[in-house]
């Protein structure tokens, strides 16, 4: 007689700590297969800002995440088509080269934005009702009988048998499982944001044309993305010691005290750019980190991670959100496999070829950001540009 072969997560309860998009991808692909899941989200409802600039989903990782996730229909109705044009200047602000590439929508070469509010919504609208538990900052978690008790800042609790860590790169599950952490990658990037971005920095929003600006010049990086509700976000790269942001003396709530030391740190940078600091009203000092490189663990029963949460690294490569919901594909994958015989060994499986990936990511992404922020910044991206043109 044939048996029926279940896989290794029936019956099991499961929590996701953390809702961005890796979380909600994974939390998607196992409901699509009547797993038993929560997500626990730090934001007090959905409707919270979405901070941060565009996405750009690549066809061999985020993208293939969304399309097992049968949401393709959905972000092609949400993305923004020409928001990957890209111009390249240097301090000057002169276009030393414009990317004109149009691509389709089924072009695998292309990489197309997405706002992440959007590109939440589709996630979230894709899910159970009740699924995501709002409001639930993680404190700490303990093992009991060989499930998880977790509790939060509100003072509620949650009970799982398996716990996924997507709580990005300050993640406080990580340390439950390695305590590897992560090296300072030299680089500090101040972030702003403009809103009403065609009336109250008109230049800039010209030269933006609702795409993306690199601008690089004497070892610095000045990037400007626009996004679909008028507003943009920008981020000042820069070699700075780890302490920077508390040592600076720079009051970052304070528009001119940040200009005033834009017009310094970056001297002889064009008016232009002045735009972005005078109406701003939200600076935020994103250090940047990176994992070890060689870092491992034992894999542990009921208890893993994915996202920036197993493999922090700069966003100069782009590849951030897009190794998130390829964990979660290539997690949820392992989980729901008949032919893997416990979630233990499901665990090990995803964990030891989702490192393997990670290393060669996070390699690729430290020469990127070492190549973007060195004397030779600009000759360095207009090759890679041109080349790929």
């Amino acid at each position: 007689m044939k048996t029926h072969k279940m896989n290794s997560i029936q019956d099991k309860s499961i929590a996701i700590v953390g809702g961005g998009p890796g979380g909600l991808t994974l939390a998607r692909l196992l409901q699509m297969n009547d797993a038993d899941v929560k997500v626990y989200e730090r934001d007090e409802n959905r409707s919270v800002r979405v901070q941060g600039a565009t996405l750009d989903l690549h066809y061999d990782s985020g993208l293939k995440a969304l399309s097992k996730a049968g949401l393709m229909d959905h972000f092609k109705a949400n993305y923004r088509p020409g928001a990957d044009k890209t111009r390249i200047t240097g301090e000057d602000a002169t276009i030393l080269f414009e990317d004109d590439f149009a691509a389709t929508d089924d072009d695998e070469l292309a990489r197309p934005e997405i706002d992440r509010g959007p590109l939440r919504e589709i996630l979230l609208d894709s899910l159970q009702s009740g699924t995501v538990i709002w409001d639930s900052n993680f404190v700490s978690m303990n093992e009991q009988n060989g499930a998880f008790r977790l509790d939060f800042k509100n003072g509620s609790e949650a009970f799982a048998d398996i716990v996924i860590a997507a709580d990005g790169a300050n993640s406080k599950i990580r340390p439950y499982i390695t305590p590897v952490k992560p090296f300072y990658a030299g680089i500090t990037a101040l972030e702003g944001a403009v809103y009403n971005s065609e009336s109250v920095s008109p230049n800039i929003h010209q030269l933006l044309s609702g795409g993306k600006i690199f601008a690089l010049a004497d070892g610095k990086s000045l990037i400007v993305s626009s996004k679909g509700d008028g507003s943009l976000v920008f981020y000042a790269g820069f070699y700075a010691d780890e302490s920077w942001a508390k040592d600076c003396g720079v009051d970052f709530s304070n528009n001119k005290q940040v200009l005033a030391w834009f017009k310094k740190e970056f001297a002889g940078w064009a008016d232009i750019w002045d735009e972005l600091f005078e109406n701003s009203f939200i600076f935020t000092p994103r250090l940047q980190y990176c994992m070890p490189f060689d870092q491992n663990w034992i894999a542990l029963p009921n208890l893993t991670m994915l996202g920036d949460a197993a493999h922090l690294m700069p966003p100069y490569a782009g590849e951030g959100v897009n190794m998130a919901m390829l964990d979660a594909l290539e997690l949820a994958e392992c989980l729901l496999s008949k032919d893997i015989p416990s979630v233990h060994c499901a665990i090990a499986a995803y964990e030891s070829k989702m490192r393997i990936r990670a290393v060669e990511t996070a390699r690729m992404t430290m020469e990127q950001t070492a190549a973007l922020h060195s004397p030779d910044g600009l000759d360095h991206m207009l090759g890679m540009f041109q080349q790929n043109g």
